[in-house]
């Protein structure tokens, strides 16, 4: 269940101690933060990971041994979060972004393009540090595999973030990589009633302290069944949710959708059927798409409908923000474009209990 606020504070107070004793002792490296000028209340606050994505496209997957030629590669900025919050800025919505960059190429690059988008970006500067960077293979038929490059210097941590850029925002979006940084930021939101989703993939130590905190807790495919070792899909949603208290527990599925559970239904909402050039960023996309709805008000189907057909729009152009329609072109999409066979594709993952009423 959510920590109490009590331990939200104590875990504040530890931060300041951290950074307090790093300062006496010398041991970590001066980093400076660019702030932008006027703290104002934004709709949504980004805590987690940019990068600089290198990508180049293949005709196909290289074979161990082998060597393969490309013609072109690509420079562009991504990482989870700054995407979604790039993408919410793109759609309307005010943002704030809050990570660390180094003193390089990729570092101007992610502040020219916040800058350019217009998202107020609180970044934590590395001096002589690489900014994170992520090398992009993309076979023909539009699937990546990422190569990650992050030094550790580059984790952000929870003595670097202020906490009035957390509760001057109507909701946190985390990925979790920066495990202890995100874990405070969620507890701060959480004391000051503002919701948090989180975007998490991999099962870093100390997540499941961060998971307490989190509202909207949409993950990939698998965290669910590692997490809980439980791997039927269903069981390891309604798991999540019952023991983390969350509000909602959601596996984005790539190509064959999404599937949530609120605690009164499993919903469960097929892809929408593109042609994929990229699929680099279409995660981060439905995470923007979820937030933009849930801004909005809106219900949880058109939500998840919404954010799949952001995610698919996308996912028809190259790099993780080629694709970012605006709100009507992706409405349009909506109305336009067949999903796939939700029966099907539901099939696929063994799943058998969703309200037949929900597939579409």
């Amino acid at each position: 269940m959510h920590r109490s606020d009590g331990a939200a504070k104590a875990r504040y107070n530890g931060a300041m101690t951290e950074a307090d004793n790093g300062a006496k002792t010398g041991l970590m490296r001066a980093a400076t933060t660019v702030e932008a000028p006027g703290l104002r209340k934004v709709d949504l606050v980004g805590v987690g990971l940019n990068a600089a994505d290198t990508l180049i496209p293949l005709p196909q997957f290289p074979v161990r041994g082998s060597k393969t030629e490309y013609s072109e590669a690509s420079f562009m900025p991504g990482g989870q979060t700054a995407t979604t919050v790039i993408a919410c800025q793109s759609w309307g919505l005010s943002t704030r972004y809050v990570g660390k960059v180094g003193d390089d190429d990729a570092a101007r690059l992610h502040r020219e393009a916040f800058e350019r988008a217009g998202v107020e970006a609180r970044l934590i500067a590395v001096p002589e540090g690489v900014s994170p960077q992520s090398l992009i293979l993309v076979d023909a038929g539009g699937e990546r595999t990422v190569l990650c490059r992050r030094q550790e210097q580059m984790t952000l941590r929870p003595e670097e973030l202020d906490r009035s850029w957390i509760e001057n925002a109507r909701v946190l979006h985390v990925d979790g990589h920066d495990t202890a940084a995100a874990t405070l930021a969620a507890s701060w939101a959480h004391a000051a009633g503002i919701p948090a989703v989180a975007d998490l993939d991999e099962l870093y130590p100390g997540v499941e302290e961060l998971i307490e905190n989190i509202d909207y807790l949409i993950v990939s495919r698998d965290f669910p069944g590692r997490l809980m070792n439980e791997p039927n899909l269903e069981r390891a949603l309604r798991g999540m949710k019952a023991r983390y208290g969350c509000r909602l527990a959601a596996a984005t599925l790539g190509e064959d959708g999404v599937l949530a559970w609120d605690g009164k239904q499993m919903l469960y909402n097929p892809a929408y059927r593109v042609p994929v050039v990229d699929t680099t960023g279409a995660g981060d996309i439905f995470h923007a798409g979820f937030i933009y709805g849930l801004l909005r008000e809106w219900p949880l189907e058109r939500q998840l409908d919404f954010s799949c057909a952001a995610a698919a729009a996308n996912c028809m152009s190259a790099g993780a923000r080629g694709g970012i329609r605006p709100v009507a072109e992706i409405e349009g999409l909506m109305a336009a474009v067949a999903h796939y066979d939700g029966a099907k594709r539901y099939a696929k993952h063994g799943l058998k209990s969703v309200d037949q009423e929900l597939m579409r």
